[in-house]
Parts: structure tokens; sequence; C-alpha cells
């Protein structure tokens, strides 16, 4: 279980708590009441009574109308060196939308490390392109060390979400390195190990080589 330092604001203000991963899951503690999801727009409180929640704005059962900060720590690989790094990411919640959706997400996540600092767009929404976007700003032979960067991981053609749904392929390591585009990815979409977040590391990390499996 990893634990990251994060702060909540809404209308009603702003508190310091803590979110806990499992690697899976994320929890949130907030006024007394724990929210889980798989992802940050998908927080779901759990076992609260109606008057609890009416300090708070749900969409679909799902926290919204708030901004999330929180800290991640990940190790940033520098011409052989393994250092500590952390990923600062603002993660701000919008308000119902009449289609059902919120009126607006949004993301910006900034990678420190070494007294360095390198931000990405704020424009995508989705870890995937935010990080690699910062990934593109880092010079040769310097990369964050996680499955967002590793050999063995992928995206499904149907779509994910913003965080946390990376498909790994670590138990058909020899068959996807076979893939080289979408139609072929095909043959191993389905048949992953498990699902991954983008900041998850396993011993079995190996440095995305560009141009593998559907993602490219």
């Amino acid at each position: 279980m990893d634990r990251y330092p994060a702060t909540y604001s809404d209308a009603q203000g702003s508190e310091t708590t803590t979110i806990d991963n499992d690697g899976e899951t994320l929890g949130l503690s907030l006024r007394g009441i724990e929210f889980v999801g798989r992802d940050f727009d998908s927080l779901e409180p759990k076992a609260a009574a109606p008057e609890q929640l009416r300090p708070f704005s749900l969409n679909q059962g799902c926290l919204c109308s708030c901004r999330i900060e929180c800290r991640i720590p990940v190790p940033v690989h520098d011409h052989g060196r393994l250092l500590d790094g952390a990923l600062s990411v603002e993660m701000v919640l919008g308000d119902p939308a009449p289609n059902g959706w919120l009126d607006r997400e949004h993301l910006r996540i900034v990678l420190e490390y070494e007294s360095k600092r390198f931000a990405s767009s704020g424009r995508s929404g989705w870890f995937e392109d935010e990080l690699l976007g910062i990934q593109a700003q880092l010079p040769e032979g310097v990369f964050i060390k996680a499955c967002i960067n590793c050999l063995y991981s992928d995206y499904s053609p149907y779509g994910h979400g913003l965080f946390g749904c990376m498909m790994c392929f670590r138990n058909l390591k020899a068959e996807y390195l076979k893939v080289t585009t979408k139609q072929e990815f095909w043959s191993v979409h389905g048949r992953q190990d498990r699902f991954v977040q983008e900041t998850y590391l396993c011993p079995e990390f190996e440095r995305r080589i560009p141009g593998t499996g559907y993602r490219g």
C-alpha cells in the first residue's frame, strides 16, 4: 500500500489528507467519509448516510466539483543512476453537465527530481499524454522508471480512462514484442497479465523501444 500526501478543495473549503493506493484502487478520506475508485474521476463514497454526503458534489455517484492535488513518488533513471523523483498531480473535476458527464476535467503533472522541474501541458486530460509530454522534455538517457515507459505495457484500442488502464503483457513478452500494428495487437488483446497504473513499477520493467505494440 502506497500513501500520497494530498490536498482536497471544494466549495466548502480545503483540507489535507492522504491517498491510499494498493496498485489497483485509490482511497481518499474526506470529512469522515471514505471515497474509493480505480481512477481519480471515479471516487465513490463507502457506507455513507445521505446527510453525510450533503457537503459533497457527486455525479453518477462519483466525487466532482473539486480539486485534488497529490505527490506521487517515482524513480527517475538518469544515465545509469536511479534517483528519487516525484510527480505533483493537480486534478480538477468540474460540475455535472446535462449529458451526464462533467463540464470539464483538467489534469496537470509536474515531475521534480534533483532540483529539476518538468511540467506537462495540461491540455490532454490523460495521464498517458501528460507523462509522455514530460518524457519528451527529458534529456537523452533520462526517463521515468514506471509502467508508462515499460516495454511490456500498452493501451486498448477501445479506449481507456485517465489513469490506471494500462495493459501489462509481462506474461506474453515474446509474443507481444512481435506486435507492430493495431491488427497484430488483437492477437494479444485481452490476454494481458493485468491492468496497471502508469506510475506503477515491478521488477520486470524494461525500457520501452519505440515502435513496439499498438501504441508504438
